[in-house]
């Protein structure tokens, strides 16, 4: 593998752990799983990924088939959604691939990745209900993230626009999931508000960022669910449901 190939593996390896661990449920496990899947790639004779777009491509579908082999050889929790369910949805929704893509990562038909993405949908509702603090210093944001959140079927405990407030909520209610942004401008940072919360609460970290790759550098402790600002309705509701739900556990 050429210098180029390598290169653009390096700038694809932020997205492909957010990818790894959204499905998993895990940032150990997640970074386990890319370890795995970074090895198959590179072990791949005459792959021609001098593009970004490909070097994604393959350690997506990489991915998929480390989890999937795990899978062979235990029963894992899968709620009301398959693991390939879940993995179209995180493709097409917190990776933004389109369909074609996503299939092809997946190893099946676009026709049937079509199907499969429609009966996820139709579940995603069915996880597990959170009580969700929300951390958003912008309170029209701060609103349209409490209405995605609510219509995802989860209740909203409260919503903090400063460090203090969010540590004091959270002691206060004890939620079972945070929504953090990371930029709360005046009021403090959402990253040491979350770590402040954690250590007397245990629950999923959903954050918010225009930036996800500056978050998973490898440098320091990162979160296990990253999504990008904007984002729509249905990639909140898919790293919802996988927060909730821990996602899938291969290893």
């Amino acid at each position: 593998m050429s210098a180029m190939d390598r290169a653009a593996l390096i700038r694809a390896l932020p997205y492909a752990r957010r990818y790894a661990r959204a499905l998993t449920g895990s940032q150990s496990t997640g970074d386990a799983v890319v370890a795995d899947a970074l090895r198959r790639v590179l072990a791949g004779i005459g792959n021609d990924l001098t593009e970004d777009a490909a070097a994604r491509a393959a350690l997506y579908a990489a991915i998929g088939d480390e989890v999937r082999a795990a899978e062979a050889s235990r029963v894992l929790d899968l709620h009301d959604i398959s693991l390939l369910q879940r993995m179209l949805l995180l493709l097409t929704a917190l990776e933004e691939q389109p369909l074609t893509s996503a299939a092809a990562a997946c190893r099946i038909a676009p026709q049937a990745a079509e199907l499969e993405l429609r009966l996820a949908r139709d579940g995603l509702r069915s996880g597990a209900a959170a009580r969700v603090l929300i951390i958003e210093d912008e309170p029209i944001i701060a609103l349209d993230i409490q209405e995605l959140v609510e219509r995802c079927g989860h209740s909203v405990v409260g919503i903090a626009a400063t460090e203090a407030e969010a540590v004091a909520i959270a002691q206060a209610e004890r939620p079972s999931l945070v929504l953090a942004d990371i930029n709360l401008g005046a009021g403090g940072d959402g990253v040491s508000a979350v770590a402040r919360i954690l250590r007397d609460l245990t629950a999923p970290v959903i954050f918010v960022t225009a930036y996800p790759e500056r978050l998973l550098t490898g440098e320091a402790v990162e979160p296990a669910f990253v999504i990008t600002k904007p984002f729509d309705p249905t990639t909140l509701a898919v790293a919802t449901y996988q927060a909730v739900t821990r996602g899938v556990r291969p290893l």
